[in-house]
């Protein structure tokens, strides 16, 4: 019941850390894949806790490798095009 608590504690770290950074994608990007790395230690936990197969576990460390992959690509675009990774750097005029 510790672990659950200390878990969620963290995962809502990341949550706060997420809402609150308004400025640059890579901070944003970086929370995004800590609260994904804190959900797969929840899982792992569960699953080996109840003793069920860890075939799940792979495939969602897949599905958050593309999800990394995905963001990655955004930000090298956004760097690319604009110069930075500033949020405030976008124009509506560029759109």
């Amino acid at each position: 019941m510790v672990m659950i608590s200390y878990f969620s504690l963290i995962f809502f770290c990341g949550m706060w850390v997420f809402s609150s950074s308004r400025k640059h994608l890579l901070i944003t990007l970086l929370s995004l894949e800590f609260m994904v790395l804190i959900l797969f230690f929840i899982l792992y936990y569960y699953l080996v806790f109840f003793n069920y197969e860890l075939y799940f576990v792979v495939a969602f460390l897949t599905f958050s490798v593309c999800e990394g992959a995905l963001g990655l690509s955004i930000l090298i675009s956004m760097v690319r095009s604009y110069g930075n990774d500033y949020f405030q750097s976008y124009g509506m005029f560029q759109c």
